[in-house]
């Protein structure tokens, strides 16, 4: 038992610190003994030998005391210094632990443990927004599933007592209901998909262009039915880009899908394919009821909507545009939005990384 409470204390910093100070004192107070000895017995007078060497040992106890006691005290300032720092990082670990994400250290002057304690403060603030989007999401998906339960329980209740007739018109609004459930429910698994990394990426070089026109003639009688013009303006040839084209399908589609939503009638839908030298670019610009600047940095978070009442009729999860930016940069490109500002459009620009083989032609 003594010889496990010696080695916890040799365990602690605290007390190497001490010994490896104390240490270092005896190891100069020999090595000035030794010297002084051999300086002695070359230099000073046999018959004087005896009083220069209890000079020399009362000097040496005196400098020996000293020494033991500056570094002790240097010693215990310094485990101070370095030891405190640590303490109040284990407690402020162990009350983000217990939820507490609020929890933050004091920064010390010294810049390695500056460093530490900067580094736990970033942590912290990280797993605090993670917890605050957790609890949002957890809401959100809550409030989207409250609706069509809403309605549908409705729907169930006017059946049962009689208020509503069980015709097809009534089983058609039932039905849409549970769609906009299969629909959330969907989006959700596939949101959790992208972001934890588990979506497969086929990448392979294909031509830009040649996609955005598949995807216009694909929507076009959805644009036709809605009164809306489409033009697509892109430079003469291909433009390759490498990614997965079923995924940039995906994204454009998504990107035009919400153009159209939000564009009256009349309105016009513009895809801009251009080429730049390390990437391709489409950008989707509308005519619609634009964006105001505040809700510009929100629009890829996920159930955020400018206007929710409006896109909640129109049938949108609220996840889409965040499940695009996800598969964008999955891709190694991105999703940026511009608008100038409310009824004066906007612009979603997908950005891609080009193809090798347009590198060299571009370069060449």
């Amino acid at each position: 038992m003594k010889r496990y409470k010696r080695m916890g204390l040799w365990r602690q910093l605290r007390w190497r610190i001490i010994a490896a100070q104390m240490l270092v004192v005896l190891v100069g107070v020999v090595t000035l003994i030794v010297t002084a000895d051999i300086v002695a017995a070359r230099t000073v007078d046999p018959a004087l030998l005896p009083v220069f060497e209890e000079a020399v040992l009362q000097a040496l106890i005196v400098a020996a005391l000293a020494s033991a006691l500056v570094g002790l005290g240097a010693s215990l300032l310094l485990v101070r210094e370095i030891l405190r720092p640590l303490r109040q990082l284990a407690v402020s670990s162990r009350r983000i632990a217990g939820g507490h994400y609020d929890e933050r250290v004091t920064v010390p002057l010294s810049d390695e443990l500056r460093d530490v304690a900067q580094s736990f403060n970033q942590m912290a603030e990280a797993l605090a927004q993670v917890e605050q989007q957790r609890v949002t999401l957890i809401g959100n998906v809550a409030h989207e599933l409250r609706t069509p339960l809403a309605g549908l329980e409705g729907y169930l209740e006017g059946l049962l007592d009689g208020v509503l007739p069980g015709d097809p018109e009534t089983i058609s609004a039932m039905q849409h209901e549970v769609r906009r459930l299969r629909r959330l429910v969907d989006d959700l698994q596939h949101l959790s998909r992208v972001e934890a990394g588990q979506m497969p990426l086929q990448s392979q070089v294909f031509d830009l262009v040649a996609l955005v026109q598949r995807i216009v003639a694909q929507l076009r009688p959805q644009l036709i039915e809605q009164c809306l013009e489409i033009a697509v303006e892109a430079p003469d040839g291909a433009v390759l880009a490498y990614a997965d084209p079923d995924r940039t399908a995906q994204v454009l589609v998504n990107l035009v899908g919400n153009a159209i939503r939000y564009t009256p009638e009349d309105g016009c839908i513009t895809l801009r394919v251009r080429s730049e030298v390390e990437h391709v670019q489409v950008a989707v610009e509308d005519t619609g009821i634009g964006i105001p600047a505040e809700a510009l940095p929100y629009l890829f978070e996920r159930f955020y909507r400018v206007d929710p009442s409006r896109s909640r009729a129109s049938g949108g999860s609220g996840i889409g545009l965040t499940i695009a930016r996800h598969l964008a940069r999955a891709m190694g490109g991105d999703i940026t939005a511009t608008s100038p500002g409310i009824g004066k459009g906007s612009i979603f620009t997908l950005t891609l990384p080009r193809s090798d083989d347009e590198r060299g032609k571009r370069h060449g």
